[in-house]
């Protein structure tokens, strides 16, 4: 059952989408100012340090905490927004908090967005700057965490796809929370869920969709990770909401990569809506997810590290 505190903020949220239902579509730009708005009310946490980085010609952010921890490694990190928007900046909050749970250094890219850069820009930046992490940056993989929300998570997965068909060397492992698997929109969850959610109007997708893959198919492997062949892949993490359209997207890669015979754990939040975790500190649903992740993550860097002394 949800939190009290989950229920207030899922009213406040369809409360605010029913202010807006009616009136002109927004423009790109009017959306990409109405989420960097929102997300800037959502600071990390105390102590947490950022630098600008070129990683391997992409732009990237590194970020440190200031706290007392033991750093076992680093979260490399793709944010979500839709392949539109979104940047390290708006999901500071979240990855800081992953870092915090986990010992990790972060990583963000800030890789191209749609339209003006469509599909295969994200990709091609995500494995800029992986590679740039192991290479230059001189980080064991084993001691690597990819992890991404919606798109971003979406991207994840397709960054592991990339780099287990190009021959590089896995990450230690993905956590992937709510990630967006089928551009094609096939998941019932895309009828069933549509009243439930309150963040994602799965009427808009489509066009969402064919801003970052204007021509080509919608089922390609690295923009659908859930057409791919997922056998080889490292250990995973999915969370998602029960009240998403973007469940089934998760639910059934969730499927398929047990199929394939990757590793993956898994968790349906009751009543919980797309990214709540970027309410840490706030909801309890999201302190419990991020704790659980960070075990996790901690259980996959330690792994490695029992098998190279």
């Amino acid at each position: 059952m949800a939190s009290q505190t989950m229920r207030d903020v899922k009213a406040l949220m369809f409360d605010r989408r029913r202010d807006v239902v009616g009136g002109p579509p927004p423009t790109v730009e009017e959306l990409r100012a109405g989420f960097y708005e929102t997300m800037a009310a959502l600071p990390p946490g105390p102590g947490a340090r950022f630098e600008a980085v070129d990683a391997g010609g992409v732009a990237a952010e590194s970020g440190v905490l200031e706290a007392e921890i033991e750093v076992r490694g680093t979260l490399y990190y793709l944010h979500g927004g839709g392949y539109f928007e979104g940047s390290p900046t708006t999901h500071r909050r979240l990855v800081t908090s992953l870092c915090l749970a986990a010992g990790l250094r972060g990583l963000s890219v800030d890789y191209r967005l749609a339209p003006e850069f469509p599909f295969p820009a994200a990709v091609d930046d995500a494995l800029a700057g992986y590679r740039w992490l192991i290479d230059a940056g001189g980080e064991d993989p084993e001691r690597v965490v990819v992890a991404g929300d919606s798109a971003g998570a979406g991207l994840s997965a397709a960054l592991l796809i990339a780099l287990r068909d190009a021959g590089d060397p896995l990450p230690a492992g993905a956590y992937l929370i709510s990630p967006w698997t089928d551009l094609a929109g096939t998941g019932d969850s895309m009828r069933t869920r549509a009243d439930a959610d309150p963040m994602i109007d799965p009427n808009q997708m489509a066009g969402t969709a064919a801003r970052y893959v204007p021509d080509g198919d919608l089922r390609n492997p690295l923009v659908s990770p859930l057409y791919a062949e997922l056998d080889g892949l490292p250990p995973l993490l999915v969370h998602v909401g029960d009240a998403e359209v973007l469940l089934d997207d998760a639910t059934r890669f969730v499927e398929r990569s047990r199929l394939a015979g990757v590793p993956v754990e898994s968790e349906v939040w009751p009543e919980a809506f797309h990214v709540f975790q970027m309410l840490a500190g706030m909801l309890p649903e999201a302190d419990e997810a991020i704790a659980r992740a960070g075990a996790w993550i901690t259980e996959r860097l330690t792994a490695g590290a029992r098998c190279h002394p």
